[in-house]
């Protein structure tokens, strides 16, 4: 899953330069926007990816735009200590005015390598099934603990390995079984 960079400042110059600097080091920015709604467009086409952005825009504060983001996006702002001061809070990373270009380009690998592992964890998590759906596998196993005299974790076994082989997934192949029985 690709991290995506956009960046939403008010003014489209600003924005330009927090663009140019992270494209110098590396960086592939998906979008530059200047005011929330577009931001919110643009993640909506997106899986993942970080927001850089100002504290105000014209038509919503930072925190309105991190209230419509998904999980999967995590938000850098960008603002002076007095108005993160006045508006600041703790779901974002902050990083303070005058700027560093390094400082921005260190502040986003971090982030780019932590949302990274975030999504490779979320990957590797197997899928939470259904109670309907582990009721069907459950009837599947019983069937075959009966019927062919497997235990329980042959059963389990027998409906992976017909999964794999067939491309189905365990629910099909557990309705395959009991429509056997």
């Amino acid at each position: 899953m690709l991290v995506n960079i956009i960046v939403v400042f008010p003014k489209k110059e600003v924005a330009g330069k927090i663009k140019n600097i992270l494209v110098k080091n590396g960086y592939e920015v998906a979008a530059v926007c200047v005011t929330g709604a577009q931001a919110i467009q643009v993640v909506e086409r997106l899986e993942a990816g970080i927001i850089v952005s100002g504290i105000r825009f014209v038509d919503m504060v930072y925190y309105e735009l991190k209230e419509c983001l998904p999980d999967t996006f995590e938000m850098l702002v960008i603002a002076s200590n007095d108005h993160w001061q006045q508006y600041g809070g703790d779901d974002v990373i902050f990083l303070p005015l005058p700027m560093k270009a390094y400082d921005l380009v260190d502040t986003v690998e971090d982030m780019y390598r932590d949302l990274s592992n975030r999504l490779k964890r979320l990957r590797s998590k197997p899928k939470q099934r259904s109670a309907d759906q582990q009721g069907v596998i459950n009837q599947a196993k019983e069937l075959l603990m009966e019927h062919r005299g497997y235990s329980e974790e042959e059963a389990h076994r027998f409906l992976q390995k017909h999964s794999m082989d067939t491309g189905n997934n365990m629910v099909d192949t557990a309705y395959m079984v009991l429509e056997m029985f």
